[in-house]
C-alpha cells in the first residue's frame, strides 16, 4: 500500500509551535525508554528461567521415556537408537544429565517454577536451610543511622542494653508518706513557678502554658490525682487573668501574607498560642468527665475509678467558673452545650453546681447573648430527653434578666429612623458653605448616637424578645403534652413571672389551659396557687384590655386559704400573699365591697392560726386592704348591714354576707405572744390610720407583706425582735432562818 502521509513543508514546519516539538521529543523519548525497559524486563525474566533451569533435578532419559509411551504423536523425524554412533549417543547422554531443560514437557502451560516446587518435600528444604551452632543465646540488637564513605553505606548497629530490674527496696509506710509529701511538694514548687512567670509575662511566656499543661498527665500513682487537681485549678485562674476581652478571630489567608511590624506579629503569636491551648485545656476537661460517666480507665491505670469522681467535680467546676467569667471570649457555646447537660446529672453536687453557675450567668448577662445561647441549649435538652429532666433545669429561667420585650406595633407607630443625606443629593441641594456644615451637624449626631448606645439597646431587645420566644416554646410545649410531668410546678412559676410579657394574642387559651388544670384536680396546692397567680399576672399587664371575668380564680383562692399548712414549711403563704396583691390590690376597681369584705374578714380569721412571720404578713395585706377600699371599716362595728347572715362555710366570696359580721379576731390578736403582731392588730382594730398614736412605724407602715414574712420568719431558730434576758432574781436570807 502506498504510503499517503505528506512530508510537512518548510513553511509548515516553521508555523510548528516550539511546545509541539518539545512534547514529539518527548513522546519519543518515553517510547524509547518504555522499550528499553521492556527489553529488560525480558532478559531478566529469560536469566530467571535459565537459573531456575541449571537448579533443577534432571529426570533420566529412560524414564521420560517411560512417561510418554502412551502418547499417539510421535516425531516423524526422531532417528532410532540403532541408527546412531556410539560416540553421538553417549554426548546425548551426557548432555542429558547437564542440561535439565532438555527433560521438560514443552507442552504443558504451567510455568517453569511449578514442577520445583510440586517436586520438593519437606526434608529437602529443611535440609537446605542453614545451620547454626547454640552456643550463646543471640543479642538483640539497636539499628543506628548507617555511614557513607567511599565505598558505600556502612549499616551500623549495636547491642541492646540490658536494663535488669532492681527490686525496689522496702519502705516503711512513714517513709512512703514522706517520700509522697516531698514529690507533692516539688510538683506544686513546679507549678507556682511556671503559674507565676507566665503571670509575670504572658507574651513571652505563653508556651509555658504547654509545660504545665502537660501535667494534666501526671503518672506518678501517688501524687496524680493532687497534681491534676491542682494544675486544673492552676490552669483555670490564669486564663481568668490572661485573656482579652474581646474575641480571638482566625486570620484569613490574605491577613496571614501581609507583612505587619513585629510588634503585631508577635501579639498574633500570642493569640493564637493562648486560643490554641485553651482549646486543649477544654478538652482536656471534657475527656475527664466523659471517663467518668462512662466509667472508663485509661491503659495506664495511674487513677482507680473512685478518684475519677473527684478529678470530674475539679473539672466541672473550672467548666463553671469559665463559663461565668469568660461569656465573651472563644469556645463559649462549647462550654454551654458541656454544662447544660451535666445540670440534669445523677450526681446532686454537680447538678447544683452546673444550675448555680448558669444562675450566675444569667444575672450577669446585661446584654442577653450569653442567655440566649444556654436558653436554645435548654429548650432542646428538655425536648431531647422527653420532658424527663429535673425541676431545677427549667427554674433557672426564672434568673432571667428580662424586664421588657419588643412588642408588635402598627406601621404608624413605628417611629422613622434618623436618615442622613447623600454626597449627591448634598451636591445638588445645598451650597459648599452648606455641605461643610452639614457634614460636621452630621458627624456631630452620629457621636451623640453612639454615646446614648441607641444600637446596643436595639441589639439588647432583639435578644430579649428570642430568649423570652424560646423560654415561651418550652412552657407551652410542657403544658400542651407534659400536664403531669414533675416539671408542671416550674413551668407555672415561671409563667407567673414572665405572663406580663406574653402576647396578647395567646391570653384566651393560655387562661382556658390554666383554668382545666386547677378544676382536674391533679395539681398539688402549690401548683394550683402559681395558676391562679399566672392568671392574674396575665391580666395585670396588657390584659387589661380584654373583658375576662377571672370570677373561678377568686373562688378557688377564697376557697382554699384554709388549706395552708400552719406549721414550719409554710413557704405557699409567700405565693398567697402575692396573689392577694395581684388580685385585689392591683385590681381595685374591678373588684367589688362584697368580694373585698370576704378576703378581709378570711384572712383575719387565718391569722389566728399560721406562725408569726405569717400572721404579720396577712395583717399587712389586710391594712392595704382597708386602706384601699373606703368602707371597710364596717367590719369594726357591731351593727349588720343589710340583711342575710354571714355563712363562714360558703365558698362563694360575693354571696357569704360579709358585711354581717365583725372583725373579732382582732381582740384575740391583740393578745398574741409575738409583739409585731400586737402591732398590727392594735392598729387595725382602730381602722388602720396613717398618723396618730395608732399609726405603726415606718419600719413596718412602708414594707411590703412578702418582706416582712421574710424579715420575721424563725427558720434559723431566730426570735425576731430578740426576747430579752431575764435576770434571775437572788434569794435574800433572813437571819432568823440562818440563826435555826
Amino acid at each position: 500500500r502506498k504510503n499517503t502521509k505528506r512530508v510537512p513543508s518548510f513553511r509548515k514546519l516553521l508555523r510548528t509551535s516550539q511546545l509541539k516539538l518539545d512534547n514529539k521529543l518527548k513522546n519519543k523519548q518515553y517510547k524509547q525508554q518504555s522499550t528499553a525497559k521492556k527489553y529488560r524486563k525480558e532478559q531478566k525474566k529469560l536469566r530467571q528461567a535459565v537459573r531456575d533451569a541449571v537448579c533443577r533435578k534432571p529426570f533420566p532419559l529412560e524414564e521420560y521415556k517411560k512417561k510418554h509411551v502412551g502418547e499417539e504423536e510421535e516425531e516423524d523425524d526422531a532417528l532410532p537408537l540403532d541408527m546412531m554412533d556410539e560416540d553421538d549417543l553417549k554426548l546425548m547422554e551426557d548432555l542429558a544429565q547437564k542440561a535439565s531443560f532438555l527433560t521438560r514437557d514443552i507442552s504443558s502451560t504451567e510455568p517453569v517454577h511449578i514442577k520445583k516446587r510440586k517436586h520438593e518435600s519437606v526434608i529437602e528444604k529443611y535440609e537446605k536451610m542453614p545451620r547454626r551452632m547454640k552456643t550463646e543465646p543471640e543479642k538483640e540488637l539497636i539499628h543506628l543511622l548507617p555511614i557513607k564513605d567511599k565505598g558505600g553505606i556502612i549499616p551500623q548497629t549495636m547491642e541492646k542494653p540490658d536494663f535488669s530490674e532492681e527490686p525496689l527496696p522496702v519502705l516503711t509506710p512513714e517513709e512512703m508518706a514522706a517520700q509522697r509529701k516531698r514529690k507533692l511538694q516539688e510538683r506544686k514548687m513546679h507549678i507556682a513557678a511556671l503559674a507565676s512567670a507566665i503571670l509575670s509575662d504572658p507574651d513571652n511566656n505563653i508556651k509555658k502554658l504547654k509545660e504545665l499543661r502537660a501535667m494534666l498527665m501526671e503518672q506518678d500513682p501517688n501524687v496524680a490525682v493532687i497534681v491534676r487537681k491542682l494544675v486544673m485549678v492552676s490552669l483555670m485562674e490564669i486564663f481568668k487573668d490572661i485573656v482579652p476581652s474581646y474575641r480571638i478571630r482566625p486570620l484569613t489567608e490574605a491577613e496571614k501574607a501581609t507583612k505587619v511590624k513585629k510588634e503585631t506579629q508577635k501579639l498574633r503569636e500570642f493569640e493564637e498560642g493562648l486560643v490554641s491551648q485553651y482549646k486543649f485545656y477544654l478538652e482536656n476537661l471534657e475527656q475527664t468527665i466523659k471517663d467518668w460517666k462512662q466509667r472508663k480507665l485509661k491503659k495506664s491505670n495511674v487513677i482507680s475509678l473512685k478518684a475519677y469522681k473527684g478529678l470530674a467535680e475539679i473539672a466541672v467546676k473550672c467548666l463553671c467558673e469559665l463559663l461565668v467569667a469568660l461569656p465573651h471570649f472563644n469556645f463559649h457555646n462549647n462550654i454551654i452545650v458541656l454544662i447544660v447537660p451535666l445540670m440534669n446529672d445523677a450526681s446532686k453536687t454537680i447538678s447544683e453546681l452546673c444550675c448555680e453557675a448558669v444562675q450566675k450567668l444569667f444575672k450577669q448577662d446585661k446584654l442577653g447573648c450569653a442567655s440566649l445561647g444556654v436558653v436554645k441549649v435548654i429548650s432542646g435538652l428538655v425536648k431531647g430527653r422527653s420532658y424527663n429532666v429535673r425541676p431545677e433545669v427549667l427554674k433557672v429561667f426564672l434568673h432571667l434578666r428580662i424586664k421588657e420585650v419588643e412588642l408588635k406595633k402598627d406601621s404608624e407607630d413605628i417611629a422613622p429612623k434618623k436618615k442622613f443625606m447623600t454626597f449627591k443629593e448634598k451636591r445638588k441641594n445645598l451650597s459648599r458653605m452648606q455641605r461643610k456644615w452639614k457634614k460636621a451637624e452630621e458627624k456631630l449626631e452620629r457621636e451623640l448616637l453612639e454615646a446614648e448606645a441607641s444600637e446596643s439597646k436595639e441589639k439588647k431587645l432583639k435578644l430579649h424578645t428570642e430568649t423570652l420566644n424560646v423560654v415561651f416554646l418550652t412552657y407551652f410545649r410542657i403544658l400542651k403534652k407534659a400536664q403531669k410531668s414533675p416539671l408542671l410546678p416550674a413551668v407555672l412559676e415561671g409563667l407567673a413571672k414572665f405572663a406580663h410579657l406574653i402576647n396578647v394574642e395567646f391570653f384566651d387559651d393560655l387562661l382556658i389551659v390554666l383554668h382545666s388544670l386547677i378544676a382536674s384536680g391533679d395539681l398539688s396546692y402549690r401548683d394550683s396557687l402559681h395558676c391562679v397567680l399566672s392568671a392574674f399576672h396575665i391580666l395585670s399587664g396588657q390584659g387589661d384590655v380584654l373583658n375576662i371575668d377571672p370570677m373561678k380564680f377568686y373562688t378557688h383562692l377564697y376557697k382554699t386559704l384554709f388549706s395552708l399548712h400552719a406549721g414550719t414549711t409554710n413557704d405557699d403563704i409567700k405565693i398567697v400573699l402575692q396573689c392577694l396583691d395581684v388580685m385585689l390590690a392591683k385590681r381595685r376597681k374591678q373588684v367589688s365591697q362584697q368580694r373585698a369584705l370576704a378576703f378581709l374578714k378570711r384572712l383575719s380569721t387565718l391569722a389566728l392560726h399560721v406562725l408569726p412571720n405569717c400572721s404579720v404578713g396577712i395583717l399587712a395585706t389586710n391594712r392595704v386592704l382597708m386602706q384601699t377600699f373606703p368602707k371597710m371599716d364596717l367590719l369594726l362595728d357591731n351593727e349588720s348591714q343589710g340583711s342575710g347572715v354571714y355563712l363562714p362555710e360558703l365558698d362563694e366570696p360575693e354571696h357569704c354576707n360579709a358585711q354581717n359580721t365583725a372583725l373579732w379576731e382582732l381582740h384575740l390578736l391583740q393578745r398574741h405572744y409575738h409583739p409585731t403582731v400586737q402591732k398590727f392588730a392594735a392598729h387595725l382594730a382602730v381602722g388602720a390610720p396613717d398618723e396618730g398614736s395608732r399609726a405603726l412605724p415606718l419600719d413596718l407602715s412602708r414594707r411590703p407583706a412578702t418582706e416582712l414574712f421574710e424579715a420575721y420568719s424563725i427558720k434559723g431558730m431566730n426570735f425576731n425582735p430578740p426576747v430579752p434576758s431575764v435576770t434571775p432574781r437572788r434569794k435574800v436570807l433572813s437571819i432568823h432562818v440562818l440563826f435555826f
